[in-house]
């Protein structure tokens, strides 16, 4: 249901702001291959932090954790200045823990919300925050779903198995209907989901064969069943809808580990489905050609599973931002599907084929979706934040970026309090020097 701002919330959210820093005053160089000229940063905030207890106090120990996640995903609100942003999962960690690396849930009551940010006169304060739930008006927390498809849940110290949730979601992004309902895309599934405007999800698009059952909602095996085979914590990433809001644009995060997760850390081969929203199914499935890595982000290592796509969003008839990035470098490019090859229901669905699509090397035959680059944000905005997560267009000739800092999860002292990493939330406003859509 939706949750007014508390009074200690509200408190909250009028402090831990940041005025555009001095950055914001002079744009900085324009990368080669773009639309050539200087982008200019219009605004640069810090969000609001509060404590998880005062956003949700059902929580009984937030362990110091606060607020924050909430660049996984953004789209722009109904007024100037205001946005919808979504948090992924809740704090999680994967600590070494006996020769094993497990992943933690300090706080597993933390349940995903949808916030609505509002930007003014160079602060920035939350206006709705609206918690994420089933048809029973439960939350549907932020946990794995399934044994043997998702990873296994543990406590803050790693020590102690929590237990499955087939509600729970790791959503990371969104896009918000002129009826006031949401569509969200999340990892574990992955999935696609439809929420009403007070939170509750309406239904959850699952791929075919998943066998998801026990869920306090309804749930559509519509998606291609290869999808399944998503490597873990990199399932959906990108959400886009059409102006006409008759068609949504997913994109998975990194290559599908098709054969095995061998393949898929080497492979530059990822995937952008369609959905039809009145159809309710997918319509599209087209190769998305990553950059190599060396010469992307030579920090990397050489890693090419260091390469992903946070974040789509819509320009016009044709065209998409999407965000592709490591931890490191993020570039924003403007790709184009329509003259591209829809694999949908092909012999790249099937997991059978061989050589896959994350195997190939040589893309002959197959057109993978066009893409030109935009912007490079780190070399505008200096001091960003890595993991930018969240992209939106505001207009033809502006667009926003928000990072995700993974609520701040650094170490945890002997006492179990969390001693915060100091990654801030920002939300960038950017100025771009030619429009979109050329």
């Amino acid at each position: 249901m939706f949750r007014p701002l508390s009074a200690g919330l509200a408190a909250a959210a009028a402090f831990a702001l940041t005025a555009p820093s001095a950055a914001s005053a002079a744009a900085g160089p324009s990368p080669a291959g773009s639309h050539g000229g200087a982008p200019a940063v219009v605004t640069d905030v810090t969000l609001p932090a509060p404590a998880l207890k005062l956003v949700q106090p059902s929580i009984t120990d937030d362990h110091g954790v606060r607020l924050g996640g909430m660049g996984s995903g953004l789209f722009p609100g109904d007024r100037n200045g205001e946005f919808w942003m979504v948090t992924d999962r809740g704090p999680n960690g994967q600590p070494t823990v006996d020769g094993e690396k497990r992943r933690t849930f300090p706080v597993p009551e933390f349940n995903p919300a949808i916030v609505k940010v509002a930007v003014e006169r160079g602060k920035a304060a939350i206006k709705q925050y609206i918690p994420i739930t089933g048809a029973s008006g439960a939350g549907v927390t932020g946990l794995s779903n399934q044994a043997g498809h998702d990873e296994t849940p543990y406590t803050w110290d790693g020590r102690t198995v929590l237990s499955y949730n087939p509600d729970g979601i790791d959503t990371e992004d969104l896009v918000r209907t002129r009826g006031g309902d949401f569509w969200l895309v999340e990892e574990y599934g992955p999935s696609l989901l439809r929420v009403s405007s007070k939170g509750r999800v309406l239904e959850r698009h699952v791929p075919r064969g998943l066998g998801l059952t026990g869920t306090n909602y309804p749930v559509k095996e519509t998606l291609p069943a290869i999808l399944a085979s998503r490597q873990q914590n990199r399932g959906f990433e990108g959400l886009a809808l059409s102006s006409d809001e008759r068609t949504l644009f997913l994109a998975v995060q990194s290559p599908l580990a098709n054969p095995d997760k061998k393949a898929a850390k080497k492979s530059r081969v990822g995937r952008i489905l369609t959905f039809d929203v009145r159809a309710g199914k997918v319509t599209g499935e087209y190769a998305y050609r990553f950059e190599d890595v060396a010469t992307f982000d030579p920090k990397a290592g050489g890693d090419q599973s260091e390469m992903k796509i946070s974040g789509l969003a819509y320009v016009g008839p044709g065209r998409l931002l999407v965000d592709e990035r490591t931890d490191n470098v993020a570039r924003i490019y403007e790709i184009d599907p329509t003259r591209a090859t829809n694999l949908l229901g092909g012999a790249y669905d099937d997991a059978a084929t061989t050589p896959s699509l994350e195997a190939l090397t040589d893309l002959t035959g197959i057109t993978p979706v066009a893409k030109s680059l935009v912007l490079e944000p780190n070399t505008v905005v200096p001091g960003l934040p890595g993991k930018i997560e969240g992209v939106a267009v505001l207009d033809r000739r502006t667009i926003a970026l928000a990072n995700d800092n993974d609520f701040g999860l650094g170490d945890f002292d002997a006492d179990g309090r969390l001693i915060d990493s100091g990654v801030p939330n920002r939300l960038v406003v950017i100025r771009l020097p030619r429009p979109l859509g050329r």
